[in-house]
């Protein structure tokens, strides 16, 4: 098939003697794994689970060389079903996509159909990887504590807040006109916060010295952490009656030291979020309200754009916690 001799751009890592190195190379079409719809990629994003695959974590990629990314965006090239036809413009996110399946960080990729969404008539190509999967789980979060818990019921306090889920999900709270209170460990980005939406700033330090009791004063009608480790458990404790908090990260830690006081006294409901496998009608529900009534005024805000050519020195600043808000890539720079 001649489309599979036809030459892209892709950054690889490579696997040498338990050293991974880091490169842009050339491939063919007929590199990329099977799948129904091939697309040209016009943006990706860089998110942590893209930095720790760069970084040879056998948790996230298995075999290399791999290409990582886990968000894209761009026009279908071709298709074996009848879902999606060459020029549609869609995203693609999580499920295997740039983990064990080559991805975004590759001006081509080729998915099943499951994986993919037709692009919101009312976002462009970059505004759609700006949200990507650190949007996509933000919504998420948002959607499933907005059921229970309404903007008068009390302030929600978001952790992780100048990453790319935590000043998302600022921004798009502060947009419903719920009261929001931002943890950060960065004393020097509360101007950004406040620009996103946040009313307050705790500051990471005086969450996590919070006290040891059970139970703590009720600060908080509901959260949204992204961390994991001491100070989800800290915002659960100090959540009032009845409230909510969602859970989508672990960095800090994947431990909770709790008793079950907080659920049995106070009825507090803790929600997982699964970014990686939420079904796909939830998923198109989540996007067509971020493409709409949910998307963030501030969205330009969160962003940085690089090239190929940056992202090698973006990972490692990723890796050592340098980055705040979202990282995109446009592939056609």
């Amino acid at each position: 098939m001649k489309l599979n001799n036809t030459m892209f751009k892709a950054f690889v890592v490579e696997e040498k003697d338990g050293v991974y190195m880091r490169d842009i190379k050339t491939r063919t079409i007929g590199d990329l794994p099977e799948g129904d719809v091939l697309v040209k990629v016009h943006y990706s994003a860089l998110n942590y689970k893209d930095a720790l695959s760069a970084s040879g974590n056998k948790g996230v990629t298995r075999n290399y060389p791999h290409t990582p990314g886990i968000d894209a965006v761009g026009v279908v090239v071709d298709s074996n079903c009848d879902t999606f036809s060459p020029d549609d413009k869609v995203i693609v996110t999580s499920y295997d996509l740039g983990m064990n399946t080559d991805g975004g960080f590759g001006e081509c990729i080729r998915v099943p159909k499951e994986w993919v969404v037709k692009l919101p008539k009312t976002l462009d190509m970059k505004e759609a990887m700006i949200i990507g999967t650190a949007g996509l789980t933000a919504g998420m979060s948002i959607l499933r504590l907005s059921q229970l818990v309404k903007p008068e019921d009390g302030k929600i306090v978001v952790s992780g807040a100048t990453g790319g889920v935590g000043a998302l999900s600022v921004s798009i709270l502060s947009k419903l006109g719920y009261t929001v209170v931002a943890i950060t460990g960065k004393e020097t980005e509360s101007e950004y916060l406040y620009k996103l939406g946040a009313k307050e700033i705790l500051l990471r330090s005086e969450i996590e010295n919070f006290d040891k009791k059970p139970l703590l004063k009720p600060l908080f009608a509901g959260g949204i952490d992204t961390v994991g480790g001491v100070i989800l458990e800290n915002i659960i404790k100090a959540t009032q009656p009845m409230g909510v908090v969602t859970s989508c990260g672990n960095v800090a830690s994947p431990k909770l030291e709790l008793t079950v006081f907080p659920f049995i006294l106070r009825g507090v409901t803790l929600i997982g979020i699964d970014s990686q496998d939420y079904p796909m009608a939830y998923r198109e529900q989540v996007w067509k309200k971020l493409a709409k009534d949910w998307k963030p005024e501030t969205l330009a805000d969160t962003c940085t754009e690089i090239t190929l050519n940056e992202l090698n020195e973006k990972i490692d600043l990723m890796l050592a916690g340098k980055l705040k808000g979202r990282t995109v890539l446009n592939m056609g720079a």
